[in-house]
């Protein structure tokens, strides 16, 4: 299949999904700021947040879509398929039900737990228990998600890769509205819609998969549950698929909680804002990779192309270098202007803008690495490894904790302490992939193609040249990035054109791409119209 084109679906609405999340960030920075109120919801946001990623983006979809493709392939058809997606259902939805039940009333320790305890520092109960409150309107979501998942999964595994990846739009289209038309005379009362927005955008991605599973022909029954044999598979892949997929947001899990209770009020605020921005490229190019290229390898091993399998593998690592490189560049020579262009209005003032691009910086220097474990993951998942994957995460998860009791404190002393956390988190994501790309080697599962070689030290010159660029453009933008909405976006969009302009040059000019390459891309989209 054609990568590029299958991401530019997919990645396409990614991105359409995280741009509107940039515009809640930026509704929820102008009515809420980086106040305790806001500490306090993206605390309670922190959960769905990690949940989304464990298995809607990770530990279900790693478990569920070979087993799917698996049932498909031995000559059961779509037919033998649903069957199982029906008793992994039946199984699943008790479950989700009990340990939702469980998360509400446990909502306490959970909240305390995720914040590091600040109420330490907030030792005025009502506030935590403000905090608490905000947790049990959030953790529903959990089993809607769960749910999704498996619906996505299902639609995956048929090609029907857009669908699952529009499904992340409602949840912000309901979190926008609920900023816009629910805000209250407070920061704490808009806080509280905010929350709430969260399970009513759960429900909207439900409702959104399952028409669109009934138009591709899939209605699933909820059956009476029995663990047979392939749902008991399911369930051994789906428990180490979730701390494998979920190194990055475990990670930063204990790196929120750290710096709630080591930092002072506002820092979590700094690194969620400066974590959204992250987001973007990493949900455009590494979800949409990984989204792609699990059903697709695992269909091509079960049908024994090993060796197509790895050159998707390598053409996948080749694109999300070309697109990751210069998003990099771009976040560390140009953090501050993005920032104040995006969020410094409002309750966020010149100081959160400083301390959001520091962190910003700090986490774009593992940005290569977190794109770069999507694409190298399905290497273990389609072959239905996940014990692999979650056992070089709990090194990565133990080098960011040391990272983090190391880099606060020290970093902290010149009163940048918020840059430790998403520091510790980008070196213990380098380490991680540096682990599966080894691990996958030994094993002749994968290795580097000549292309590849050749293009990624090319492709880092171009990067590099595009972030001297922005360095020398940022002076005569920045006066602008503070005026009205159109003056910053027209900015903002002049900073970014230059970028891409100087990046796409040097790219011809380092010899990462030739002019032959388009040529053969042009002649590819014209046949096939």
């Amino acid at each position: 299949m054609n990568l590029a084109r299958a991401l530019g679906s997919v990645g396409g609405l990614t991105l359409a999904s995280r741009v509107l999340a940039l515009v809640r960030d930026t509704l929820q920075a102008t009515y809420v700021g980086a106040s305790f109120a806001s500490d306090a919801f993206f605390v309670a946001f922190r959960l769905p947040n990690m949940f989304r990623a464990l298995f809607a983006e990770g530990a279900f979809s790693a478990a569920f879509i070979p087993l799917f493709n698996r049932k498909v392939a031995d000559g059961g058809g779509t037919a033998a398929g649903v069957d199982f997606a029906e008793r992994a259902l039946a199984v699943l939805f008790p479950v989700l039900v009990a340990f939702t039940a469980i998360m509400l009333i446990a909502a306490y320790p959970i909240t305390w737990g995720l914040s590091g305890g600040f109420e330490r520092q907030h030792p005025n109960p009502a506030q935590f228990a403000f905090a608490v409150t905000l947790s049990r309107f959030t953790i529903p979501y959990l089993m809607l998600i769960s749910l999704v998942s498996l619906l996505g999964g299902i639609l995956n595994s048929l090609n029907k890769f857009w669908v699952n990846a529009a499904a992340p739009i409602l949840l912000n289209v309901a979190m926008i509205a609920g900023l816009l038309f629910f805000h209250g005379d407070n920061a704490y009362e808009t806080a509280r819609a905010q929350a709430i927005s969260v399970t009513a955008g759960g429900a909207l991605q439900l409702l959104w998969l399952m028409w669109a599973c009934r138009r591709a022909g899939v209605s699933l029954r909820l059956r009476f549950p029995k663990l047979d044999d392939d749902v008991k598979q399911l369930m051994k892949l789906i428990v180490p698929a979730a701390a494998g997929a979920g190194a990055a947001q475990i990670n930063l899990a204990i790196s929120t909680a750290l710096a709630g209770g080591l930092l002072s009020a506002g820092s979590i605020s700094a690194i969620y804002y400066a974590d959204r921005l992250n987001q973007l490229p990493l949900g455009m190019i590494g979800i949409g990779l990984g989204t792609i290229l699990l059903p697709v390898v695992s269909r091509l091993l079960s049908e024994g192309r090993e060796a197509e399998a790895m050159e998707t593998q390598n053409r996948g690592l080749e694109l999300a270098l070309f697109l990751t490189l210069p998003a990099t560049a771009a976040f560390v020579f140009a953090a501050e202007p993005i920032v104040r262009g995006l969020f410094q209005h409002g309750a966020f003032d010149a100081a959160d803008t400083t301390r959001a691009a520091l962190a910003l910086s700090a986490f774009s220097i593992g940005l290569p690495s977190y794109v770069l474990v999507k694409v190298l993951t399905p290497g273990f998942y389609a072959r239905a490894d996940t014990k692999t994957p979650v056992r070089l995460a709990l090194w990565s998860v133990a080098i960011n904790l040391v990272g983090n009791l190391i880099l606060i404190p020290v970093l902290g002393r010149y009163d940048i302490g918020q840059v430790g956390p998403p520091l510790a988190t980008a070196i213990a994501s380098t380490v991680n992939v540096s682990s599966l790309y080894v691990t996958l080697a030994r094993r002749g599962h994968f290795t580097l193609d000549a292309q590849v070689r050749r293009k990624a030290p090319r492709l880092a010159i171009a990067a590099a040249l595009m972030g001297a660029t922005l360095l020398l453009v940022t002076p005569r933008i920045d006066p602008y990035l503070t005026g009205s909405l159109l003056t910053r976006g027209l900015a903002l969009a002049v900073l970014v054109g230059a970028g891409v302009l100087v990046y796409a040059l040097a790219c011809f000019a380092t010899g990462a791409f030739r002019v032959a390459d388009l040529r053969s891309l042009l002649r590819r989209r014209a046949s096939s119209r």
